[in-house]
């Protein structure tokens, strides 16, 4: 017999209160809520159906009530940091079924077939529970991995029949719209797939076929339906703030973020105008000229950042990291093709190799699990997004200030208009949210307001404005998340004084491992108040 949920919470709390809970108790909780969250199957795909997810909705009563039978206060902080992550995964979950409904408002929740690994824990934006990870096979596949695959692709055709029914009621324009793309990325990217296993089983050829077939009959309706919709997609100023808060842990409001951007987008213009005075009697970098220049300046420039490194004694050198690096090298790509990335990649190859400080952190997710099994593997919801992308981009500055640019100053000013960008577009996701411009408009003055007109009407910019509709706050993490960090480093700084050293400041953050940038601050400075927002009652 299946027990109504609030009859379950009345018995968690009858239980827990005859007992004091522990860590372990925690922790259970944690993996029983980890299965519940996961989407139940319905004819052979994950169920988004509005009953389903209205169910779930209310079920997640009793789970927030087990929760809070647990009292972590006794417990150390690193426990209690813990206790907060789960507390912030259950108001993912609700978040996502009370305002952002990606399954009802977001075709491109249904994209199935990934072909990249993403360089954050998890993907960015939201994604459903039945996903086909196509850069983690080798080909020629062998006959397990064709089974794999093939039960991976058999959702495709369902899910995307049931789509059409969970995004009828949808009028979010810019979510629509922007959608489309991705999905005609995926009939590509099986296409791509097909020639790739010309010599598979006749069971994988066939779902390919079914995927492809259903993935382009999709796209079909999502273009037809297209001119009709015409609502807005942002969540809102209160909802945001809300999101911001609860689930990723930051200590700030929307309006806070608007005016930490403005700063940083001022301070960005500011630093590259003086960057370039200074620099005026310097002859101009150069970019990359030739697919083997290209491939040198890399390997020579990720030698030169580990030598500095290793020579500063500024963080502690991995096996892991040097061949973490050269993975991520990429490719020349002409002029006329670069997006923003590739042009400052191909005049100053560290500028964003500096940002890939993310591929040290997956190695150590995977080489070095984290102890606490809540921390070992992503967290739901995009909530490790101020470290992971706060970090990356806080490299990119620390190391100009550390002087890994001073053999060639003119790269410092690539370094600021790294910056300028990532404000930009992370003001415009802020507007956009609160429904004052259009994904369309953001996208304009992401454009307007990157210097030298590296930002284009390209694929990156399409992907990245839309990405950032799709995920409240992940727009701004980049810069929200490089604030919390240098305020955590002042602390200590403060705190430690002559102990004080670069070296032990990663040290920490990285042994806290991938969560918000306030739950580790609190772990480490052991000051709470300080560093971690309020609690907001359930909406």
């Amino acid at each position: 017999m299946r027990l109504a949920p609030w009859v379950l919470a009345m018995s968690v709390l009858v239980s827990a209160s005859s007992h004091a809970a522990t860590y372990d108790d925690l922790v259970a909780l944690f993996n029983d809520w980890r299965k519940f969250e996961a989407a139940p199957m319905r004819d052979g795909a994950p169920d988004y159906t509005a009953e389903t997810i209205a169910r779930k909705h209310k079920e997640l009563a009793s789970w927030q009530a087990r929760l809070k039978a647990i009292d972590p206060k006794s417990w150390p902080i690193p426990q209690q940091v813990d206790y907060e992550l789960v507390r912030a995964e259950m108001n993912g979950f609700d978040f996502y079924a009370r305002v952002l409904k990606p399954w009802a408002r977001d075709p491109a929740w249904y994209n199935t077939v990934w072909t990249a690994q993403s360089d954050t824990p998890a993907h960015e934006g939201p994604t459903h529970h039945g996903l086909a990870e196509l850069w983690t096979y080798e080909y020629p596949l062998s006959a397990d991995a064709q089974k794999k695959l093939t039960r991976e692709l058999s959702v495709v055709p369902p899910l995307l029949q049931q789509a059409r029914t969970n995004l009828a009621a949808s009028n979010a324009r810019d979510l629509w719209v922007g959608g489309i793309k991705p999905m005609k990325q995926q009939i590509d990217a099986l296409a791509d797939l097909d020639k790739k296993t010309a010599n598979a089983s006749k069971e994988l050829k066939n779902a390919i076929r079914a995927a492809n077939e259903a993935t382009t009959s999709y796209v079909k309706w999502l273009e037809e339906q297209a001119p009709s919709k015409n609502g807005p997609s942002g969540v809102g100023k209160e909802n945001y703030t809300w999101s911001l808060q609860n689930v990723h842990l930051v200590p700030l409001t929307w309006e806070d973020e608007v005016a930490l951007l403005q700063r940083e987008l001022a301070r960005a213009h500011t630093s590259l105008r003086l960057e370039e005075e200074r620099n005026k009697n310097l002859p101009q970098l150069k970019a990359s000229a030739t697919p083997e220049e290209y491939l040198k300046r890399g390997n020579d420039e990720i030698t030169r950042w580990m030598e500095f490194l290793k020579k500063n004694d500024l963080i502690t050198i991995k096996p892991n990291m040097d061949p973490a690096l050269r993975a991520q090298i990429g490719e020349f790509v002409p002029e006329p093709e670069r997006n923003f990335f590739g042009i400052a990649v191909h005049y100053e190859p560290l500028s964003l190799y500096t940002h890939f400080y993310h591929w040290w952190d997956l190695a150590q997710m995977r080489d070095e699990p984290h102890k606490s099994p809540i921390r070992r593997g992503p967290l739901l919801y995009n909530i490790w997004d101020s470290r992971a992308e706060g970090m990356a981009t806080a490299m990119e500055e620390m190391m100009l200030h550390a002087g890994l640019y001073d053999h060639n100053p003119r790269a410092r000013e690539v370094v600021w208009i790294m910056l300028a960008q990532r404000a930009a577009r992370g003001l415009g996701s802020l507007y956009a949210h609160a429904n004052m411009i259009t994904m369309k408009e953001a996208a304009d003055f992401h454009v307007k307001w990157t210097p030298r007109r590296w930002m284009r009407e390209d694929d990156l910019l399409g992907f990245e404005q839309h990405m950032y509709m799709r995920q409240p706050g992940y727009g701004s993490s980049y810069l929200t998340g490089k604030f919390l960090l240098e305020r955590l480093l002042a602390a200590r700084s403060q705190a430690l004084g002559n102990d004080f050293s670069m070296k032990r400041y990663y040290a920490e953050l990285n042994e806290a491992g991938m969560i918000p940038v306030s739950m580790i601050s609190w772990e480490i400075t052991g000051r709470r108040g300080e560093f971690v927002p309020e609690r907001a009652a359930p909406r």
